[in-house]
């Protein structure tokens, strides 16, 4: 059976990205890791595709989006992407990229949408509100990505239990483990056909 072609975008460390990638050197899901873009030289997702040899390309994004919508869009059609990850990727998609493959591009938010999703809610902020409404419980979406922030159709939720010695950090640590486990499951039922994708 053909791999599933799996492309990624990062802005800083990429969790699930390494996480989707060490099921595939583990041969635990049918895919393959074709490219990792990141619209920071320095981030580590960046440094751990160069490193376990995916090709990878650094794309500024900061006062050149039309640009970097192009080169993004470009990018992932010449590496033959069938779908596109976002590990922590904080720029706002251009609709070339948008446009070319709709309903193709998932993303993970640290949160339970759509309450806690939307601009500016993002990492360590969604985590800071949940506990100041004393929310009982968490998670992580995935979800479709459109032209708004935390938008598109939910694929996959994971609840998170709110403990009473839960903070910020704990509560962020104990999400991303779920997150990873979440999207790497969610993409073993995209090549195993349980989740239907617009190819």
């Amino acid at each position: 059976m053909q791999k599933l072609r799996v492309a990624f975008l990062a802005s800083n460390n990429g969790t699930s990205f390494r996480a989707i990638n060490h099921a595939i050197i583990a041969n635990s899901i049918n895919a393959s890791a074709v490219v990792l873009i990141s619209n920071r030289r320095d981030s580590t997702a960046l440094a751990y595709a160069q490193a376990n040899g995916i090709p990878s390309r650094h794309i500024p994004t900061h006062n050149r989006e039309a640009d970097a919508d192009r080169e993004v869009k470009d990018m992932l059609l010449a590496h033959g992407a069938q779908i596109v990850v976002l590990s922590g990727y904080l720029k706002k998609l251009g609709p070339l990229t948008l446009d070319t493959f709709r309903g193709k591009i998932l993303n993970v938010h640290p949160g339970l949408l759509p309450k806690y999703g939307g601009l500016g809610m993002y990492g360590q902020r969604v985590h800071h509100a949940v506990l100041e409404n004393q929310e009982t419980e968490t998670g992580a979406t995935i979800h479709v990505v459109d032209e708004e922030y935390d938008h598109g159709r939910t694929l996959a939720t994971a609840i998170v239990k709110i403990e009473p010695s839960d903070d910020v950090v704990s509560l962020e640590q104990r999400v991303m483990s779920a997150e990873c486990a979440l999207f790497t499951d969610l993409i073993r039922r995209i090549t195993e056909g349980e989740v239907r994708l617009p190819f």
